[in-house]
Protein backbone atom coordinates (compact mmCIF):
# COMPACT_ATOMS: atom_id res chain seq x y z
CA UNK A 1 0.00 0.00 0.00
CA UNK A 2 1.16 3.47 -0.82
CA UNK A 3 2.27 6.08 2.28
CA UNK A 4 -0.98 7.97 3.55
CA UNK A 5 -2.44 10.96 1.22
CA UNK A 6 -5.05 13.51 1.18
CA UNK A 7 -7.80 12.22 -1.39
CA UNK A 8 -10.53 14.31 -2.42
CA UNK A 9 -13.89 12.28 -2.97
CA UNK A 10 -16.42 14.40 -5.80
CA UNK A 11 -19.60 12.74 -5.90
CA UNK A 12 -23.32 13.99 -5.79
CA UNK A 13 -24.51 10.51 -4.09
CA UNK A 14 -24.06 10.88 -0.74
CA UNK A 15 -24.07 7.23 0.86
CA UNK A 16 -21.46 6.68 -2.20
CA UNK A 17 -19.18 9.18 -0.75
CA UNK A 18 -19.16 7.48 2.93
CA UNK A 19 -18.11 4.37 1.94
CA UNK A 20 -15.47 5.71 -0.43
CA UNK A 21 -14.56 7.64 2.58
CA UNK A 22 -14.48 4.71 5.01
CA UNK A 23 -12.89 2.68 2.53
CA UNK A 24 -9.90 5.03 2.25
CA UNK A 25 -9.89 5.83 6.28
CA UNK A 26 -8.88 2.21 6.79
CA UNK A 27 -6.29 2.67 4.18
CA UNK A 28 -5.09 4.94 6.70
CA UNK A 29 -6.03 8.07 3.91
CA UNK A 30 -7.39 11.34 4.64
CA UNK A 31 -10.39 11.80 3.31
CA UNK A 32 -11.63 15.03 2.36
CA UNK A 33 -15.47 14.87 0.07
CA UNK A 34 -17.36 17.27 -2.28
CA UNK A 35 -20.42 16.64 -3.77
CA UNK A 36 -19.88 18.98 -6.98
CA UNK A 37 -17.24 20.44 -8.61
CA UNK A 38 -17.73 23.83 -7.14
CA UNK A 39 -17.34 22.02 -3.58
CA UNK A 40 -14.40 20.61 -4.71
CA UNK A 41 -12.79 23.67 -5.85
CA UNK A 42 -13.44 25.51 -3.10
CA UNK A 43 -11.57 22.35 -0.65
CA UNK A 44 -8.96 22.67 -3.38
CA UNK A 45 -8.19 26.32 -2.27
CA UNK A 46 -8.40 25.79 1.17
CA UNK A 47 -6.46 22.30 1.68
CA UNK A 48 -3.44 20.19 -0.06
CA UNK A 49 -4.54 17.59 -2.09
CA UNK A 50 -3.10 14.46 -3.10
CA UNK A 51 -5.24 12.72 -5.43
CA UNK A 52 -8.97 13.56 -6.78
CA UNK A 53 -11.32 11.02 -7.70
CA UNK A 54 -14.32 12.06 -9.03
CA UNK A 55 -18.12 11.06 -10.92
CA UNK A 56 -18.38 11.89 -14.47
CA UNK A 57 -21.82 12.42 -14.24
CA UNK A 58 -23.12 15.03 -11.66
CA UNK A 59 -25.30 17.59 -11.88
CA UNK A 60 -24.27 21.24 -12.60
CA UNK A 61 -20.88 21.31 -13.82
CA UNK A 62 -20.12 17.84 -14.59
CA UNK A 63 -16.66 15.41 -13.99
CA UNK A 64 -15.65 16.63 -16.89
CA UNK A 65 -15.91 20.43 -16.35
CA UNK A 66 -13.95 19.91 -12.95
CA UNK A 67 -11.06 17.69 -14.95
CA UNK A 68 -10.74 20.35 -17.16
CA UNK A 69 -10.50 23.43 -14.21
CA UNK A 70 -8.24 21.38 -12.05
CA UNK A 71 -5.89 20.69 -14.96
CA UNK A 72 -5.37 24.44 -15.46
CA UNK A 73 -5.17 25.04 -11.83
CA UNK A 74 -2.65 22.32 -10.51
CA UNK A 75 -1.31 20.06 -14.19
CA UNK A 76 0.04 17.82 -11.70
CA UNK A 77 -2.10 16.50 -9.97
CA UNK A 78 -3.79 12.83 -10.59
CA UNK A 79 -7.22 12.09 -10.81
CA UNK A 80 -9.11 9.44 -11.54
CA UNK A 81 -12.49 9.44 -13.00
CA UNK A 82 -15.13 7.26 -12.04
CA UNK A 83 -17.59 6.38 -15.26
CA UNK A 84 -20.95 4.65 -15.44
CA UNK A 85 -20.67 0.81 -16.80
CA UNK A 86 -20.33 0.89 -20.56
CA UNK A 87 -19.33 4.65 -20.98
CA UNK A 88 -15.70 3.86 -22.57
CA UNK A 89 -16.31 7.07 -24.37
CA UNK A 90 -16.62 9.00 -21.29
CA UNK A 91 -13.04 7.20 -20.30
CA UNK A 92 -11.39 8.13 -23.35
CA UNK A 93 -12.27 11.65 -23.26
CA UNK A 94 -11.35 12.32 -19.60
CA UNK A 95 -8.00 10.35 -20.56
CA UNK A 96 -7.62 12.31 -23.40
CA UNK A 97 -7.96 15.78 -21.29
CA UNK A 98 -5.58 14.14 -18.67
CA UNK A 99 -7.09 12.02 -16.03
CA UNK A 100 -4.46 9.66 -14.98
CA UNK A 101 -7.00 6.62 -14.44
CA UNK A 102 -10.04 5.69 -14.50
CA UNK A 103 -12.76 3.39 -13.18
CA UNK A 104 -16.09 1.98 -14.30
CA UNK A 105 -19.15 1.42 -11.81
CA UNK A 106 -19.40 -1.01 -9.58
CA UNK A 107 -15.56 -1.73 -8.65
CA UNK A 108 -14.18 -3.78 -5.80
CA UNK A 109 -12.14 -2.11 -3.08
CA UNK A 110 -9.24 -4.14 -4.28
CA UNK A 111 -9.61 -2.25 -7.82
CA UNK A 112 -9.87 0.98 -6.56
CA UNK A 113 -6.73 0.54 -3.89
CA UNK A 114 -4.44 -0.68 -6.94
CA UNK A 115 -5.99 1.83 -8.93
CA UNK A 116 -4.88 4.64 -6.35
CA UNK A 117 -1.75 2.81 -5.26
CA UNK A 118 -1.28 3.16 -8.94
CA UNK A 119 -1.59 6.71 -9.79
CA UNK A 120 -0.19 7.99 -6.48
CA UNK A 121 3.30 6.02 -7.45
CA UNK A 122 3.11 7.04 -11.16
CA UNK A 123 2.82 10.95 -9.84
CA UNK A 124 5.69 10.74 -7.29
CA UNK A 125 7.93 9.26 -10.17
CA UNK A 126 6.97 12.68 -12.31
CA UNK A 127 7.75 14.53 -9.27
CA UNK A 128 10.88 13.19 -8.14
CA UNK A 129 11.88 13.40 -12.19
CA UNK A 130 10.84 16.99 -12.02
CA UNK A 131 12.87 18.05 -9.08
CA UNK A 132 15.57 16.10 -10.20
CA UNK A 133 15.64 17.56 -13.38
CA UNK A 134 15.73 21.20 -11.53
CA UNK A 135 18.78 20.02 -9.37
CA UNK A 136 20.56 19.05 -12.42
CA UNK A 137 19.84 22.33 -15.06
CA UNK A 138 20.71 24.30 -11.62
CA UNK A 139 23.87 22.52 -11.55
CA UNK A 140 24.25 23.10 -15.26
CA UNK A 141 23.33 26.62 -14.93
CA UNK A 142 25.17 29.37 -17.07
CA UNK A 143 25.39 31.56 -13.85
CA UNK A 144 27.03 28.97 -12.11
CA UNK A 145 29.68 28.80 -14.21
CA UNK A 146 33.15 30.25 -13.38
CA UNK A 147 34.10 33.09 -15.54
CA UNK A 148 35.90 35.85 -13.94
CA UNK A 149 38.06 36.35 -17.24
CA UNK A 150 37.11 37.97 -20.25
CA UNK A 151 37.56 35.00 -22.81
CA UNK A 152 35.48 33.03 -20.77
CA UNK A 153 32.47 35.06 -20.19
CA UNK A 154 32.44 35.19 -24.00
CA UNK A 155 32.45 31.46 -24.49
CA UNK A 156 29.18 31.67 -21.94
CA UNK A 157 27.33 34.70 -23.46
CA UNK A 158 27.74 33.10 -26.93
CA UNK A 159 26.67 29.66 -25.70
CA UNK A 160 23.46 31.29 -23.54
CA UNK A 161 22.60 32.95 -26.94
CA UNK A 162 22.78 30.11 -28.58
CA UNK A 163 20.65 27.99 -26.40
CA UNK A 164 17.34 28.49 -26.92
CA UNK A 165 17.99 27.86 -30.59
CA UNK A 166 17.89 24.31 -31.97
CA UNK A 167 21.68 25.50 -34.27
CA UNK A 168 23.76 23.07 -34.32
CA UNK A 169 26.98 23.93 -32.25
CA UNK A 170 30.52 22.84 -32.57
CA UNK A 171 32.69 23.33 -29.43
CA UNK A 172 36.32 23.90 -30.38
CA UNK A 173 39.19 24.07 -27.32
CA UNK A 174 41.93 21.76 -26.41
CA UNK A 175 41.15 18.74 -23.65
CA UNK A 176 40.12 19.17 -20.03
CA UNK A 177 38.53 22.66 -20.78
CA UNK A 178 35.08 22.30 -20.34
CA UNK A 179 33.27 21.42 -23.76
CA UNK A 180 31.23 18.76 -21.97
CA UNK A 181 30.13 21.42 -19.26
CA UNK A 182 28.97 23.73 -21.82
CA UNK A 183 27.01 21.09 -23.80
CA UNK A 184 25.14 20.34 -20.54
CA UNK A 185 24.16 23.66 -19.92
CA UNK A 186 23.60 24.45 -23.28
CA UNK A 187 20.90 21.48 -23.46
CA UNK A 188 19.44 22.14 -19.79
CA UNK A 189 18.61 25.79 -21.29
CA UNK A 190 17.17 24.57 -24.27
CA UNK A 191 13.33 24.09 -25.32
CA UNK A 192 14.96 20.45 -25.02
CA UNK A 193 15.04 20.19 -21.66
CA UNK A 194 12.77 17.93 -20.58
CA UNK A 195 14.04 15.24 -22.99
CA UNK A 196 17.24 13.18 -23.18
CA UNK A 197 21.13 14.27 -23.58
CA UNK A 198 22.94 11.78 -25.53
CA UNK A 199 26.04 11.52 -25.10
CA UNK A 200 28.72 10.09 -27.34
CA UNK A 201 32.66 10.05 -27.37
CA UNK A 202 33.46 8.66 -31.54
CA UNK A 203 37.18 8.38 -30.04
CA UNK A 204 36.07 5.48 -27.28
CA UNK A 205 33.62 3.34 -29.76
CA UNK A 206 35.87 1.12 -32.05
CA UNK A 207 35.38 1.89 -36.20
CA UNK A 208 33.82 -1.19 -37.08
CA UNK A 209 30.80 -0.80 -34.47
CA UNK A 210 30.43 2.94 -35.04
CA UNK A 211 28.18 2.95 -37.55
CA UNK A 212 25.07 0.81 -35.25
CA UNK A 213 25.81 2.75 -31.84
CA UNK A 214 25.05 5.73 -33.83
CA UNK A 215 22.41 4.72 -36.19
CA UNK A 216 21.23 1.12 -34.69
CA UNK A 217 20.65 -1.78 -36.98
CA UNK A 218 17.76 -4.52 -37.61
CA UNK A 219 18.19 -8.12 -36.13
CA UNK A 220 20.29 -10.52 -38.64
CA UNK A 221 21.92 -8.12 -40.46
CA UNK A 222 24.90 -9.06 -39.64
CA UNK A 223 27.06 -11.52 -38.07
CA UNK A 224 26.18 -10.73 -34.30
CA UNK A 225 22.95 -9.01 -34.82
CA UNK A 226 20.69 -10.85 -32.90
CA UNK A 227 18.31 -8.20 -31.79
CA UNK A 228 17.13 -4.94 -33.16
CA UNK A 229 19.03 -1.86 -31.83
CA UNK A 230 18.45 1.50 -31.15
CA UNK A 231 20.91 4.22 -32.30
CA UNK A 232 22.26 6.94 -30.16
CA UNK A 233 20.20 9.24 -32.63
CA UNK A 234 17.06 7.51 -32.06
CA UNK A 235 17.19 7.41 -28.39
CA UNK A 236 18.12 11.40 -28.52
CA UNK A 237 14.84 12.33 -30.78
CA UNK A 238 13.18 15.22 -29.30
CA UNK A 239 16.52 16.21 -27.35
CA UNK A 240 19.97 16.76 -28.25
CA UNK A 241 23.02 14.20 -28.67
CA UNK A 242 26.70 15.52 -27.90
CA UNK A 243 28.91 14.26 -30.24
CA UNK A 244 32.36 14.58 -28.35
CA UNK A 245 35.74 14.20 -31.05
CA UNK A 246 33.96 14.76 -33.59
CA UNK A 247 37.54 15.16 -35.07
CA UNK A 248 38.54 11.20 -34.78
CA UNK A 249 35.07 10.42 -37.38
CA UNK A 250 36.26 8.35 -40.46
CA UNK A 251 35.51 9.62 -43.42
CA UNK A 252 33.27 7.23 -44.39
CA UNK A 253 30.76 7.91 -41.38
CA UNK A 254 31.53 11.73 -41.66
CA UNK A 255 29.34 10.83 -45.38
CA UNK A 256 26.51 9.57 -43.65
CA UNK A 257 26.52 12.24 -40.46
CA UNK A 258 26.53 14.57 -43.15
CA UNK A 259 23.30 13.27 -44.49
CA UNK A 260 21.46 12.92 -40.58
CA UNK A 261 22.23 16.79 -40.17
CA UNK A 262 20.87 17.54 -44.08
CA UNK A 263 17.56 15.38 -43.82
CA UNK A 264 17.19 14.73 -40.16
CA UNK A 265 16.32 10.91 -41.34
CA UNK A 266 19.07 7.76 -40.17
CA UNK A 267 19.28 5.05 -42.22
CA UNK A 268 19.46 1.50 -39.89
CA UNK A 269 21.77 -0.99 -40.78
CA UNK A 270 19.46 -3.35 -42.43
CA UNK A 271 16.39 -1.60 -42.97
CA UNK A 272 15.04 -0.50 -45.75
CA UNK A 273 13.46 2.59 -45.03
CA UNK A 274 14.69 5.66 -43.03
CA UNK A 275 14.09 6.45 -39.36
CA UNK A 276 12.72 10.27 -38.86
CA UNK A 277 14.39 11.79 -35.43
CA UNK A 278 14.64 15.24 -33.96
CA UNK A 279 17.83 15.79 -32.65
CA UNK A 280 19.53 19.02 -31.54
CA UNK A 281 23.80 18.36 -32.87
CA UNK A 282 26.19 19.69 -30.23
CA UNK A 283 29.74 18.58 -31.70
CA UNK A 284 33.22 19.09 -29.80
CA UNK A 285 36.87 18.61 -30.68
CA UNK A 286 40.05 19.22 -29.54
CA UNK A 287 41.72 19.27 -32.86
CA UNK A 288 42.42 22.01 -35.71
CA UNK A 289 39.10 20.98 -37.73
CA UNK A 290 39.80 23.74 -40.41
CA UNK A 291 43.35 22.11 -40.64
CA UNK A 292 41.67 18.79 -41.26
CA UNK A 293 39.71 20.31 -43.68
CA UNK A 294 42.92 21.59 -46.04
CA UNK A 295 44.36 18.62 -45.22
CA UNK A 296 41.59 16.81 -46.35
CA UNK A 297 40.80 14.44 -42.91
CA UNK A 298 37.96 16.06 -42.65
CA UNK A 299 34.96 17.09 -45.22
CA UNK A 300 34.26 20.57 -45.32
CA UNK A 301 30.51 21.03 -46.28
CA UNK A 302 30.44 18.45 -42.55
CA UNK A 303 32.16 20.99 -40.81
CA UNK A 304 30.27 24.03 -42.32
CA UNK A 305 27.15 22.08 -41.55
CA UNK A 306 28.88 21.16 -37.39
CA UNK A 307 29.96 25.31 -37.15
CA UNK A 308 26.76 26.98 -37.93
CA UNK A 309 27.81 28.24 -34.10
CA UNK A 310 31.76 27.48 -33.22
CA UNK A 311 32.06 28.62 -29.57
CA UNK A 312 35.89 28.08 -28.75
CA UNK A 313 36.60 27.09 -25.13
CA UNK A 314 39.60 29.04 -23.59
CA UNK A 315 42.43 27.10 -22.47
CA UNK A 316 43.08 27.46 -18.38
CA UNK A 317 46.50 29.40 -19.04
CA UNK A 318 44.36 32.26 -21.45
CA UNK A 319 42.03 32.29 -17.95
CA UNK A 320 44.37 32.82 -14.81
CA UNK A 321 42.11 35.16 -13.42
CA UNK A 322 39.65 32.46 -12.88
CA UNK A 323 42.18 29.66 -11.18
CA UNK A 324 41.46 31.19 -7.39
CA UNK A 325 37.74 30.56 -7.74
CA UNK A 326 38.13 26.93 -9.76
CA UNK A 327 40.59 26.05 -6.16
CA UNK A 328 38.47 26.98 -4.09
CA UNK A 329 35.31 25.09 -5.85
CA UNK A 330 37.21 21.97 -5.91
CA UNK A 331 38.23 22.31 -2.47
CA UNK A 332 34.59 22.26 -1.55
CA UNK A 333 33.73 19.82 -4.19
CA UNK A 334 36.65 17.52 -3.08
CA UNK A 335 37.17 17.97 0.70
CA UNK A 336 35.81 17.03 3.79
CA UNK A 337 32.74 19.05 5.34
CA UNK A 338 34.22 22.04 7.30
CA UNK A 339 36.23 24.44 6.85
CA UNK A 340 38.60 24.23 3.58
CA UNK A 341 42.28 24.54 3.89
CA UNK A 342 43.83 27.81 3.29
CA UNK A 343 45.97 28.43 0.12
CA UNK A 344 49.15 29.71 0.63
CA UNK A 345 49.83 33.00 -1.29
CA UNK A 346 52.77 30.83 -3.29
CA UNK A 347 50.85 28.03 -4.63
CA UNK A 348 48.56 30.68 -6.50
CA UNK A 349 51.57 32.06 -7.80
CA UNK A 350 52.97 28.84 -8.96
CA UNK A 351 49.50 28.14 -10.48
CA UNK A 352 49.65 30.96 -12.44
CA UNK A 353 53.05 30.61 -13.88
CA UNK A 354 52.17 26.95 -14.86
CA UNK A 355 50.92 26.18 -18.28
CA UNK A 356 48.18 23.61 -17.38
CA UNK A 357 48.45 21.54 -20.56
CA UNK A 358 45.58 18.95 -19.09
CA UNK A 359 43.68 22.27 -18.52
CA UNK A 360 41.08 22.63 -15.73
CA UNK A 361 40.95 18.69 -15.58
CA UNK A 362 44.47 19.23 -14.49
CA UNK A 363 43.97 21.44 -11.62
CA UNK A 364 41.09 19.57 -10.26
CA UNK A 365 43.80 16.49 -9.68
CA UNK A 366 46.37 18.76 -8.46
CA UNK A 367 44.09 20.90 -5.75
CA UNK A 368 42.53 16.57 -5.00
CA UNK A 369 46.62 15.67 -4.15
CA UNK A 370 46.96 18.57 -2.22
CA UNK A 371 43.70 17.73 -0.01
CA UNK A 372 45.42 14.77 0.23
CA UNK A 373 48.71 15.75 1.12
CA UNK A 374 47.95 18.76 3.65
CA UNK A 375 48.47 17.90 6.84
CA UNK A 376 48.23 21.23 9.00
CA UNK A 377 45.20 22.90 6.83
CA UNK A 378 47.31 24.83 4.34
CA UNK A 379 47.74 24.19 1.28
CA UNK A 380 51.39 24.73 0.90
CA UNK A 381 54.63 24.61 -1.92
CA UNK A 382 55.34 21.09 -1.22
CA UNK A 383 51.48 19.91 -1.82
CA UNK A 384 51.50 20.80 -4.98
CA UNK A 385 53.15 18.20 -8.15
CA UNK A 386 56.71 19.24 -8.91
CA UNK A 387 55.80 20.24 -12.38
CA UNK A 388 53.87 22.94 -10.97
CA UNK A 389 56.16 24.06 -8.37
CA UNK A 390 58.91 24.70 -10.53
CA UNK A 391 57.14 25.89 -13.64
CA UNK A 392 58.53 28.72 -15.36
CA UNK A 393 56.17 31.74 -17.39
CA UNK A 394 55.02 30.09 -20.56
CA UNK A 395 56.00 33.09 -22.92
CA UNK A 396 55.47 30.60 -25.99
CA UNK A 397 51.96 31.79 -25.43
CA UNK A 398 52.40 34.95 -26.51
CA UNK A 399 52.31 33.83 -30.40
CA UNK A 400 54.79 36.47 -31.05
CA UNK A 401 55.31 36.85 -34.94
CA UNK A 402 58.59 38.85 -35.48
CA UNK A 403 58.13 40.75 -39.18
CA UNK A 404 60.69 40.55 -41.89
CA UNK A 405 61.36 44.39 -41.39
CA UNK A 406 62.65 44.29 -37.68
CA UNK A 407 60.30 45.80 -35.24
CA UNK A 408 61.26 48.23 -31.99
CA UNK A 409 61.98 46.42 -29.02
CA UNK A 410 60.19 49.62 -26.96
CA UNK A 411 57.16 49.17 -29.09
CA UNK A 412 57.06 45.62 -27.64
CA UNK A 413 57.61 46.18 -24.40
CA UNK A 414 55.09 49.11 -24.53
CA UNK A 415 52.32 46.01 -25.94
CA UNK A 416 53.03 43.44 -23.27
CA UNK A 417 52.25 46.43 -20.40
CA UNK A 418 49.30 47.29 -22.08
CA UNK A 419 48.28 43.98 -22.63
CA UNK A 420 48.86 43.14 -18.77
CA UNK A 421 46.96 46.16 -17.43
CA UNK A 422 44.12 45.19 -19.84
CA UNK A 423 44.21 41.93 -18.71
CA UNK A 424 43.70 42.67 -15.17
CA UNK A 425 41.53 45.75 -15.90
CA UNK A 426 44.07 48.30 -15.13
CA UNK A 427 44.78 47.15 -11.68
CA UNK A 428 48.46 48.31 -11.10
CA UNK A 429 49.13 45.95 -8.26
CA UNK A 430 48.09 42.78 -10.18
CA UNK A 431 49.48 43.87 -13.28
CA UNK A 432 53.12 44.31 -11.86
CA UNK A 433 52.88 40.82 -9.53
CA UNK A 434 51.74 39.23 -13.31
CA UNK A 435 54.62 40.67 -14.90
CA UNK A 436 56.95 39.86 -11.89
CA UNK A 437 58.40 43.24 -10.97
CA UNK A 438 56.99 45.93 -8.13
CA UNK A 439 54.35 48.63 -8.41
CA UNK A 440 56.54 51.06 -8.55
CA UNK A 441 58.55 49.73 -11.73
CA UNK A 442 55.23 49.18 -13.51
CA UNK A 443 54.47 52.62 -12.70
CA UNK A 444 57.89 54.29 -13.69
CA UNK A 445 57.25 52.26 -17.41
CA UNK A 446 53.97 53.79 -17.77
CA UNK A 447 55.40 57.17 -17.31
CA UNK A 448 57.85 56.33 -19.89
CA UNK A 449 55.59 55.48 -22.43
CA UNK A 450 53.46 57.49 -21.28
CA UNK A 451 50.26 55.35 -20.65
CA UNK A 452 46.70 56.14 -18.93
CA UNK A 453 44.47 53.96 -18.21
CA UNK A 454 41.42 54.79 -20.81
CA UNK A 455 39.22 57.29 -19.92
CA UNK A 456 41.09 58.65 -17.31
CA UNK A 457 41.75 62.10 -18.75
CA UNK A 458 38.16 62.40 -19.03
CA UNK A 459 37.36 61.64 -15.42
Amino acid sequence: MSSPRVVLIVDDDQSFRRVMEFQLGEDGHRVLTADGTAAALQQLKSAPVDLIISDVKMPGDDGMQLLARVKAMQPELPIIMLTAHGSINAAVEAMRIGASDYLTKPFTREQLRIALNRTLHVADLKRENRQLREVIADRFSFEHMIAESRAMHQAIEMAARVAQSDATVLLEGESGTGKELLAKAIHFHSGRKERPLVIVNCAAIPENLLESELFGHRRGSFTGAVADKQGKFEAASGGTIFLDEIGELPMTMQAKLLRVLQTQEVDKIGDVRPVRVDVRVIAATNREIDKMVADDDFREDLYYRLAVVAIRMPPLRERTDDIPRLVQHFLAQHGRQGQPPRVDDAVYSAFNLYGWPGNIRELENAVQRALVLDRDGVIALDDIPDRVRTAQPQLAGLRLELPDAGLSLEDVEREILVAALTKHAWNQTRAAAYLNISRSTLIYRMQKFGLERPGAEAE
